[in-house]
């Protein structure tokens, strides 16, 4: 089985920004149930179908396959609403990769940094940019964002 070892954190500074123009993710969801979530993704030029399981702690399990981007695009016309759009940004810190994703549309305002981790007690060393960590709150993740996006969050404050 494929797991994935992955915390998140909300940022504090703008700093982590790099000269790259970061890469356009587009997202939709066809199956948002707790025990398994089926996503469609186009990144780029490729194409992903991904099944993940129940989160427990920083853990789930996940399988990817490659998918033609023109079955991605049709497989998007079915998601449930509605679509994650996204830039993200790849940043190395202290012999990590960090995933920095600049939300756009409803969810535009919010910037998450995750990074994948190969042991869930593995030490890992924060960069000064990083700061709450939301890896266990169920709001920040991408198929919530889909259901009650962050604009909504501000919306209700």
């Amino acid at each position: 089985m494929s797991v994935e070892i992955e915390r998140r954190f909300l940022l504090k500074k703008d700093v982590w920004r790099t000269a790259d123009a970061g890469q356009l993710i587009r997202q939709g969801h066809l199956s948002k149930n707790p025990d398994r979530t089926i996503r469609v993704r186009i990144a780029g030029d490729e194409a992903f179908l991904t099944i993940k399981g129940r989160t427990v702690g920083v853990s789930k399990s996940e399988f990817e396959y490659p998918i033609p981007s023109q079955d991605a695009e049709e497989l998007l016309r079915l998601c449930v609403p509605s679509l994650i759009e996204k830039t993200r940004f790849r940043i190395w810190h202290a012999g990590h990769e960090w995933e920095v994703d600049e939300f756009r549309g409803e969810n535009r305002g919010l910037v998450v940094a995750e990074v994948e981790l190969i042991m869930e007690n593995e030490p890992l060393a924060l960069p000064d940019w990083v700061g709450v960590e939301v890896t266990e709150n169920p709001r920040y993740f991408n198929s919530s964002l889909s259901e009650k996006p962050y604009s909504q969050w501000r919306a209700a404050k």
